[in-house]
């Protein structure tokens, strides 16, 4: 499903996924940068909330979740290299998962941190939209 949408294309994105957990990859491009030359927030968000998501949706094998709430806390700047972002579930009920992740940088160094809340959708999850392809 990941795969399948155009924005991670366009981003450049890979993901790899184990139950409760996933790792995002996104290297850096130039047009990710905002003009004090530094990657913009909303990448390092992309990253978190993919991240944090993915992991929550490897263990709700039949409907889309929706991302409910999420809190980004802005570490430092990056402005070249890949960010990895590894995502994993704090909390889960029959309703509302909690998820965080972590994004670092080539050096593996924290560039940012984050946490969500998630819910499941009344949205099943179908061959067209890119599940189980």
């Amino acid at each position: 499903m990941y795969a399948a949408a155009p924005i991670s294309a366009w981003f450049g994105a890979s993901i790899a996924v184990a139950e409760g957990r996933s790792t995002v990859t996104i290297p850096v491009k130039r047009e990710f940068h905002h003009a004090g030359s530094g990657v913009h927030g909303s990448v390092y968000f992309r990253a978190l909330d993919d991240a944090a998501f993915f992991a929550v949706s490897s263990v709700v094998p039949d409907v889309f979740v929706l991302t409910a709430s999420f809190n980004v806390y802005f570490v430092r700047p990056v402005a070249s290299g890949v960010l990895t972002a590894e995502g994993r579930i704090t909390h889960a009920s029959s309703r509302v998962y909690l998820a965080e992740a972590v994004v670092k940088g080539s050096d593996g160094k924290v560039l940012a941190q984050g946490s969500g809340s998630f819910m499941k959708s009344p949205v099943l999850l179908t061959e067209a939209m890119g599940y189980g392809s």
